[in-house]
C-alpha cells in the first residue's frame, strides 16, 4: 500500500496518532464499565463525562445534549425515529421532511417509516447543484410536519446547504430540524448555537477519529424518545455499555478538528480547486457536479459522459489511486445514484459520477501525479464502453 495514494477521506480517515495514543489507556489499565460503582467503573465514568464536557465545549452545547452512539447512521436513526414518534404521540404530526440526496441512513430511514410505520413523506426538491433552499422548505412545512431533516454537506457532491435559514425556518413553526453533519464537521463550524439545529448527527471516523463511535446533538426539550432501551445509559436515551475508549477518541478528535479548522482548510482548498481546475479544462465532455462555490473545502466531483463510473474506479485502483464513485451497479442493471437523478443527470452522465476527497496527508505531488493519469484513463474507459 506504500505506493498507493488515497483520495477517498469523505469513505474514512485514518486515526490521528494523538487520538489513539488517548485511547489506548482504556483499553487495558482503564478498562472498567462506567456502569460499576466501585474505583474501575468511576474512573471509566469519569472519563466519559470528561469526554462529554469537551464535546459540548466543541458544539458550544450543554453536556446533557450529547448522546454517544455507534456511529453516524445510528445518530441519524435515533433523531428521525425517536422525534418522529414523539411529535406523533405529543400533537398528532405525523410528516416527514428531507430529500432525495441525503445519505442512506436518513433517506432509507424515512422510507421504512412510511412504509410500515404509517407516517408520510415530504420529498423536497433540490436545485442543480443539489442544494435544497429555505425557500422550498418553508412552502412544504406546516403543523402536521413532525420533523425536517437536511444535510449540512452532501457526502457525494459535497454542496453545503444554508441550515443557518432552514433551521430558524424549523423553529418558527416550533418543528425538529435535524442535520446531518457527518461529512461537515471535519471541515465546518459545528457550533450549535450559531446553527440553529435540533438534532445534529457526527460520526468520528470522518475527521481522524476511530471507527464505530457517533454523537447525537440534541438540544434540551426537543421531543425524543429511546429506540434502544436497556440500562437506561445516556439519559435513558441509548441503552448498552459505553465504549469508553472510542468515546475518548471521538472527543480528542472532535477537539482537534475545531482546533485546526482553518490550517486544514488552508491545506486542502488550493488542492481541491487545483483538481477541479485542471480536470475541467483538460477532459472533455466532463462537469463539475455539487455546487462549485458552496462545497466542503477537500471535495471534488465530477460526471464524464459515456464513462462507466466503477471500470475507472478499478482502472485508478490498478494504478495506485482510492477514489470513489457514486453510482450504484446492480446486477446487470448499472444505474446512476439517487443523487445524480435528483440533480437532473442523464444516465450517460450519472453513470460517469468520481469523488475525489482530500485530506491532511494529501500532498501536491499526490495531485499532479493523480492530474497526470486521470485524462488517459477517463479516455480508456470510454474506448472500452464504445466497445461494449
Amino acid at each position: 500500500m506504500n505506493n498507493h495514494i488515497y483520495l477517498d477521506y469523505a469513505a474514512t480517515t485514518p486515526v490521528d496518532l494523538r487520538v489513539l495514543n488517548a485511547m489506548l489507556p482504556y483499553f487495558k489499565e482503564n478498562f472498567g464499565n462506567p456502569a460499576s460503582i466501585h474505583q474501575y467503573g468511576q474512573r471509566a465514568e469519569a472519563a466519559v463525562e470528561n469526554a462529554r464536557e469537551t464535546v459540548a465545549a466543541a458544539l458550544n452545547c450543554l453536556r446533557d445534549e450529547i448522546v454517544f452512539t455507534s456511529c453516524g447512521s445510528e445518530s441519524d436513526n435515533l433523531a428521525l425515529r425517536g422525534t418522529a414518534a414523539a411529535m406523533r404521540e405529543k400533537n398528532g404530526a405525523n410528516t416527514l421532511l428531507c430529500s432525495r440526496v441525503e445519505h442512506h441512513a436518513v433517506s432509507k430511514t424515512v422510507e421504512q417509516l412510511e412504509r410500515h410505520f404509517g407516517y408520510k413523506v415530504k420529498w423536497l426538491e433540490t436545485d442543480e447543484n443539489g442544494m435544497i433552499s429555505p425557500q422550498t422548505v418553508e412552502k412544504a412545512i406546516n403543523k402536521e410536519t413532525a420533523i425536517v431533516s437536511v444535510m449540512y454537506a452532501n457526502n457525494e457532491i459535497g454542496t453545503i446547504n444554508p441550515i443557518v435559514e432552514i433551521a430558524s425556518i424549523c423553529r418558527a413553526q416550533r418543528i425538529p430540524f435535524h442535520t446531518d453533519a457527518v461529512q461537515a464537521a471535519a471541515y465546518l463550524k459545528v457550533d450549535t448555537g450559531l446553527l440553529g439545529v435540533d438534532l445534529m448527527s457526527l460520526s468520528a471516523h470522518k475527521f481522524y477519529g476511530p471507527k464505530g463511535i457517533g454523537v447525537l446533538y440534541i438540544r434540551k426539550n426537543t421531543p425524543i424518545i429511546p429506540l434502544q432501551t436497556g440500562g437506561g445509559q445516556e439519559s435513558g436515551l441509548r441503552g448498552g455499555t459505553l465504549n469508553v475508549p472510542y468515546i475518548i477518541g471521538l472527543a480528542e478528535a472532535l477537539s482537534l478538528a475545531v482546533r485546526e479548522r482553518e490550517q486544514r482548510v488552508a491545506h486542502v482548498l488550493p488542492l481541491r480547486d487545483r483538481i477541479i481546475g485542471t480536470t475541467l479544462e483538460e477532459i472533455p465532455e466532463s462537469r463539475l457536479t455539487g455546487h462549485p462555490v458552496s462545497r466542503l473545502p477537500n471535495h471534488c466531483s465530477f460526471s464524464f459522459r459515456n464513462v462507466d463510473g466503477n471500470t475507472l474506479l478499478t482502472l485508478l485502483d490498478s494504478a495506485g489511486f482510492a477514489c470513489s464513485s457514486g453510482s450504484a451497479c446492480k446486477t446487470g442493471n448499472p444505474e446512476p445514484s439517487e443523487v445524480m437523478t435528483s440533480i437532473g443527470l442523464s444516465p450517460e452522465w450519472g453513470l460517469g459520477s468520481l469523488r475525489v476527497t482530500l485530506g491532511a496527508s494529501t500532498t501536491p505531488g499526490h495531485v499532479e501525479a493523480f492530474l497526470k493519469i486521470l485524462p488517459g484513463l477517463v479516455k480508456k474507459c470510454r474506448g472500452l464502453q464504445s466497445r461494449s
